[in-house]
């Protein structure tokens, strides 16, 4: 069975306003909505597990239930971390049944059913594999102040998610994680730490996540083209 955890347990404090990021809405449904529903028309994802803020967490299944997402299976409550976030989604999975274990932002609702797929197969193939998307602009490299170099965009790649694993690699990276470390930003750095290599699958750059007012401009305007 491959299994997604959807990653949703922000607060949003750089949208600003009350209501979390992931639940504000996006041509009139939440945010977090039109990414699970990526992931329920994704025939090689069986579940879904999403990890919420502690205190929305009570009433989401319900909410689903309305925008009829059968594969949502549990929801939890996340960490103080996004690693340890996902950990407590991991913690969640069944490991007599997992296969792949495909991690995602619940802020990233451009994913195509595709790109899941191929990631999550990508996995399959080679145990860890990331979705990815080109860098545009020159990016240079700094220190105290000053260009130290400039770096060749075309061997960088933005990490995108998901983020694909076997389970059993996920599972022992994060047993050999500090989750509270602030320089863990995603789960392939958790595995490059063990050493193994993971693949890449070049995805879209629409896959933007939503965290600033202005991301949300962008994303209306996405989704009315």
């Amino acid at each position: 069975m491959n299994v997604a955890i959807i990653v949703a347990a922000g607060q949003g404090s750089r949208m600003g306003g009350e209501c979390a990021k992931q639940f504000l809405e996006l041509a009139g449904t939440p945010i977090i909505i039109h990414t699970l529903k990526a992931f329920e028309q994704c025939e090689v994802i069986q579940a879904i597990i999403v990890v919420l803020p502690a205190n929305e967490s009570a009433n989401f299944l319900s909410l689903a239930g309305r925008y009829g997402l059968q594969k949502l299976s549990k929801v939890v409550p996340g960490g103080l971390t996004r690693s340890e976030s996902v950990f407590h989604g991991l913690q969640a999975v069944r490991p007599a049944t997992a296969e792949v274990v495909a991690i995602h932002d619940g802020v990233r609702p451009f994913v195509t059913p595709d790109e899941i797929t191929s990631t999550v197969n990508a996995a399959l193939e080679h145990e860890a594999a990331i979705l990815v998307a080109p860098v545009t602009d020159t990016i240079k490299e700094v220190e105290h102040d000053g260009i130290v170099r400039t770096l060749n965009r075309s061997q960088l790649r933005r990490a995108l998610t998901p983020q694909c694993f076997r389970y059993s690699l996920l599972r022992r990276a994060y047993e050999e994680a500090d989750v509270n470390d602030p320089e863990l930003t995603d789960e392939s750095l958790l595995v490059e730490r063990l050493g193994v290599r993971v693949a890449i699958v070049e995805g879209s750059p629409r896959n933007i996540k939503i965290t600033t007012p202005e991301d949300l401009i962008v994303a209306e305007a996405l989704m009315r083209s």
